[in-house]
């Protein structure tokens, strides 16, 4: 499974969240799996989303036959795009599936790994970080996902509600870092945390 995460600034809030809605066009597209998103709770302005699709074949499809019909109407509503494309490797929790509408909030973490430290990191992810996540009341599914890169991660956790993430995040965090030897694995990390838009929901 392919998993999209784009990231851009929004100048015209009201455009974008229209033209957000044609996204629903998605629906007929062959290999498409769901669409979600929202906006983030730190940064004002800055929109996130998640698209899945069952394999890069189907989304290089996509791109080639229809993407600029549903785009069109989004030109112009925001700047600074980043979209990073990233393989399904395993589920954080089980059961992953792309299905938004029971989430409240989405927690990402892009993680870059140095190279000799990639086995390492996975291993930890494994072993440490989801069976934490998985154990903590709220959080719903999740997802880990490399980039073709090798040396570059995502993990998409989606949660019912930002009170039960706040726990997790402050009693948990600094102490699983250490075990996991995170500092020793990654060479850096960004992420953000998100209000999950229904309406953008595919």
């Amino acid at each position: 499974m392919l998993v999209k995460w784009m990231r851009c600034t929004v100048i015209d809030r009201p455009g974008f969240e229209r033209a957000q809605r044609k996204w629903a066009g998605l629906l007929g597209e062959p290999g498409f799996r769901g669409q979600g998103g929202g906006w983030s709770r730190g940064r004002t302005g800055v929109a996130h989303l998640f698209g899945f699709w069952e394999s890069r074949a189907f989304y290089d499809s996509f791109m080639a036959r229809s993407y600029d019909r549903l785009h069109a109407s989004q030109v112009g509503t925001y700047k600074e795009l980043q979209v990073r494309l990233f393989e399904y490797r395993f589920d954080v929790k089980t059961g992953f599936r792309p299905v938004f509408t029971d989430a409240d909030l989405l927690r990402v973490a892009h993680c870059r790994v140095r190279p000799d430290r990639v086995e390492h990191y996975t291993l930890m992810q494994e072993k440490v970080w989801n069976p934490a996540m998985a154990g903590s009341p709220g959080m719903l599914r999740g997802v880990f996902a490399q980039a073709h890169t090798e040396d570059e991660f995502l993990v998409l956790s989606m949660w019912d509600s930002a009170a039960e993430h706040g726990k997790y995040r402050t009693e948990r965090v600094e102490r699983l870092a250490l075990r996991a030897q995170t500092g020793a694995d990654v060479t850096g990390v960004g992420g953000d945390v998100i209000d999950l838009e229904p309406s953008w929901t595919v």
